[in-house]
C-alpha cells in the first residue's frame, strides 16, 4: 500500500478508500450474525471461524465490484481534494524526494491501510500448512527476531501447530491463539541473558522433573487475585518444534488437561485451561477466548 502511494498517490488513495469499505462492511455483516442465533446443533468455533472467513470474501467481493455502497467513491473525494491541496503546497514548499517529487501523507501509520484478499475458496488446516511453510523461511533459517506483526507470527509456528493439532485433536489456530496470549504475539517471548530465544511460547515452567536447559525470567503470578512479580525458572528449547511437541506433550500425559484434549470449541478450550490450573490471572479464559476468536488471529489465519 505504501509503496503504491508512493508510485501514484491518486490510485493508492482509490485502493486505501475500497478497503476502508470493505472493513465498514465486514462490521455490517458481522452485526448482521451477531443478531442471530448461535446455538444450534451446527454452530461452533470452527463453523464461524470459517463464516467469517465467508463473510470478509464477501465484503471484499461487494467493495472491489466497482458499484459498492458508495461509501469508498465519498472517501476519496474527500481525502482527493486534500490529496490535490497538500500535493500543490509540497511542490512549492517542500524538497523532492528520491522520486523527485513531494508526497503528503495521507495516513500517519499505513500499516493501518495494509489488507490481504481472503482466497476466494475455504482453505482447509493442511492448505494453511503449506501456505505458512513456503513463508516460514524466518523459523527455518532460525530467525528469532520479534516478529512485526499477527501474520508474521502465525506464519512462523503454523506448520508445528498442524503438527500438534493431529497429537491432540485440538484445532491449531486454538494453539497458535494461546502462544500469541503467553508470549505476546512472539514480542514477549522468554529469552535468555544473552538475548537468545528460549523458544517457550507457551511459559512453561521447569519443575522438578524437568532435566532440560532452563531460563529464569520476571513473570507475573496472581496470589488472592493481586498480580505479583517474581522470578522463576522456565524450559528453553532449541527449536519451536520442540516446544510445540513438550506442549502437546505435557496436554497429554497431565490427567488435569484432559478435559482440554479434543476440545473443538474455542471458549471451552480457554476454560479448560484455566480451569486445570494453566495460570493464576482470574482473567486467562476470557484473553485466551478473545484472541482465539478475535479479528487479529482470523485476519492472519486468511493472509
Amino acid at each position: 500500500m505504501r509503496s503504491q502511494f508512493q508510485k501514484d498517490p491518486q490510485q493508492g488513495l482509490k485502493a486505501a478508500a475500497q478497503q476502508f469499505e470493505t472493513l465498514f462492511l465486514q462490521q455490517v455483516i458481522k452485526s448482521m450474525r451477531d443478531a442471530t442465533p448461535q446455538d444450534g446443533l451446527l454452530n461452533s468455533d470452527q463453523s464461524r471461524f470459517y463464516t467469517g472467513l465467508l463473510d470478509q470474501q464477501m465484503a471484499q467481493n461487494i467493495a472491489g465490484s466497482g458499484k459498492g455502497i458508495g461509501f469508498a467513491r465519498l472517501i476519496e473525494q474527500q481525502l482527493g481534494r486534500n490529496l490535490v491541496g497538500a500535493d500543490a503546497q509540497a511542490g512549492l514548499n517542500a524538497p523532492a524526494n528520491a522520486a523527485g517529487s513531494a508526497l503528503p501523507l495521507i495516513a500517519a501509520d499505513a500499516r493501518h491501510l495494509q489488507y490481504t484478499p481472503v482466497p476466494s475458496a475455504l482453505p482447509t488446516s493442511a492448505a494453511y500448512a503449506s501456505v505458512a511453510s513456503s513463508t516460514n523461511s524466518g523459523a527455518a533459517s532460525g530467525n528469532t527476531e520479534a516478529p512485526t506483526s499477527s501474520k508474521e507470527f502465525v506464519n512462523r509456528i503454523w506448520p508445528q501447530a498442524v503438527e500438534a493439532s493431529r497429537s491432540t485433536g485440538i484445532p491449531p489456530q486454538f494453539l497458535v491463539g494461546h502462544a500469541a496470549l503467553e508470549s505476546g504475539w512472539g514480542r514477549s517471548e522468554i529469552r535468555k541473558s544473552d538475548g537468545s530465544s528460549s523458544y517457550n511460547l507457551f511459559g512453561i515452567k521447569a519443575g522438578k522433573s524437568w532435566n532440560g536447559a532452563t531460563v529464569d525470567a520476571t513473570t507475573t503470578e496472581y496470589v488472592d487475585g493481586q498480580a505479583q512479580q517474581s522470578v522463576e525458572r522456565f524450559r528453553a528449547y532449541s527449536s519451536y518444534d520442540e516446544a510445540f511437541r513438550d506442549y502437546a506433550s505435557l496436554l497429554r500425559s497431565n490427567p488435569r488437561y484432559s478435559g482440554v484434549i479434543g476440545s473443538q470449541d474455542g471458549a471451552e478450550f480457554a476454560k479448560g485451561l484455566q480451569r486445570a490450573g494453566y495460570a493464576t490471572d482470574p482473567s486467562y479464559a476470557d484473553k485466551l477466548n478473545k484472541i482465539i476468536n478475535g479479528p487479529s488471529l482470523r485476519m492472519a489465519l486468511v493472509g
